[in-house]
């Protein structure tokens, strides 16, 4: 999701959560009769779809089905996950939405219904990939993708003009070096890259990236955490080394992903990774210094050619003890539409590709549009694990540790792997 630097508070309130299972999970049949009664579905206050766009949603969808009426309650993201899980027993909600990094964890409590019979097959073809992937979890669907996000790739054109680069030159991690480097010694900021390393959850999502770009996957064929070897080493050791030799700002291991943004809105920052909605920060006159002046891509390629953006996108799944399962897929059916998602595609992005091709959805926003159509149909997931927030808390303590010099990075790596497979 796009308020991702609030993971870091989840990932500490959620250790404590009890592991037990919830049984009851809805059947496919369930799924497909009795579309009747009122359903109950709890959503997210931040980000994407603002409250007053689901009114909408929700209006059209009853007036289209009137023996199905919808009620939705709004919590901060930073509740989200903790409320699906205790009211899970109770079947209080029939429809929730979910985070990326959630499905092992819900699917193998029981949690959310297995929704794989659902999914038509025409899907792998319209849906961008990178998006169809947000609620899978070992070859099984748990929720439909309801509006993508990752991060992009930002720079300051005038910086690199300056120095006569362009776009081209930092297509990859190399490039973006080399002209880091030459925008350093021509003196025209002191620290021409700034990341989220902060520990938090920003972290992994910036890790996950260079990772991804390195050629890695964060866990093995039997679903263990693997980055102590290959390109989980190399991605770190690059960022490791992009501080040492001063073109990455050194603050950045306080910084979540608003205070990259302040720094390159204010000038101090030549490129830096962000979600979406960091360009239209970086072009409002109120707070941004470099209006006009910004430009945006998708994230620079590896050594190993792959260029993929981390997944940050959620998902509508229906509880497993829903008491009204067919309704509930009834309406996740609707607001998950190509249609429906276009008519609020200011608000969030688009899952189907189709849209990424139409003149009016191109117009809302066109660099950011242009430069998500391909970064959205190659995503990569951070760690599918059931115990996701025992691991993402060791990747968060040991990166930290390599960047701050207080371990080499293959030594980080060998404790963040052991403690995330035996915690």
């Amino acid at each position: 999701m796009r308020a991702l630097a609030a993971l870091g508070v989840v990932a500490a309130t959620s250790l404590a959560l009890s592991a037990c299972s919830i049984t009851g999970a809805s059947s496919s049949k369930a799924l497909d009769s009795g579309a009747t009664g009122t359903i109950n579905v709890l959503l997210m206050k931040q980000a994407g779809y603002s409250e007053s766009d689901v009114a909408s949603m929700v209006k059209d969808f009853e007036a289209k089905n009137p023996k199905i009426t919808v009620k939705t309650t709004f919590v901060a993201y930073e509740a989200l996950h903790d409320k699906i899980v205790t009211s899970a027993p109770a079947g209080t909600y029939d429809a929730v939405a979910t985070d990326v990094i959630w499905p092992a964890e819900f699917a193998t409590k029981g949690i959310v219904a297995d929704l794989t019979s659902k999914f038509p097959s025409s899907w792998k073809k319209t849906m961008l990939g990178g998006a169809l992937n947000t609620s899978e979890y070992k070859g099984k669907y748990y929720g439909v993708p309801w509006g993508p996000s990752t991060k992009l790739f930002f720079f300051n054109k005038d910086m690199l003009a300056k120095v006569g680069a362009t776009q081209d030159d930092v297509k990859t991690w190399d490039g973006v070096l080399a002209v880091a480097k030459k925008i350093k010694d021509a003196g025209i900021v002191k620290y021409p890259l700034a990341w989220s390393w902060s520990q938090a959850e920003a972290l992994v999502c910036d890790y996950a990236q260079l990772l991804g770009a390195w050629g890695g996957t964060f866990t093995d064929a039997k679903g263990k955490l693997a980055i102590n070897k290959g390109a989980g080493v190399e991605a770190l050791t690059w960022m490791k080394k992009s501080i040492d030799e001063g073109l990455s700002d050194p603050a950045s291991t306080t910084f979540l992903e608003d205070d990259t943004d302040k720094s390159m809105a204010s000038g101090k920052t030549a490129m830096e990774l962000n979600w979406e909605s960091t360009f239209r920060d970086l072009n409002d006159p109120t707070i941004s210094t470099i209006v006009g002046k910004a430009g945006v891509m998708q994230t620079p390629a590896g050594p190993s050619g792959k260029n993929p953006g981390v997944n940050g996108s959620m998902a509508l799944s229906i509880g497993a003890k829903s008491k009204h399962p067919a309704a509930a897929w009834k309406f996740i059916e609707y607001v998950t539409s190509e249609a429906v998602q276009e008519k609020f595609v200011q608000s969030n992005s688009s899952d189907w590709k189709a849209s990424y091709s139409k003149p009016s959805v191109i117009a809302t926003n066109p660099e950011v549009v242009k430069a998500a159509a391909t970064a959205y149909d190659s995503m990569i997931p951070r760690p599918q694990m059931p115990n996701y927030n025992t691991v993402s808390q060791a990747l968060q303590v040991e990166i930290q540790n390599a960047l701050l010099g207080k371990k080499t990075p293959q030594q980080a790596m060998d404790d963040a792997v052991n403690a995330a497979n035996n915690g």
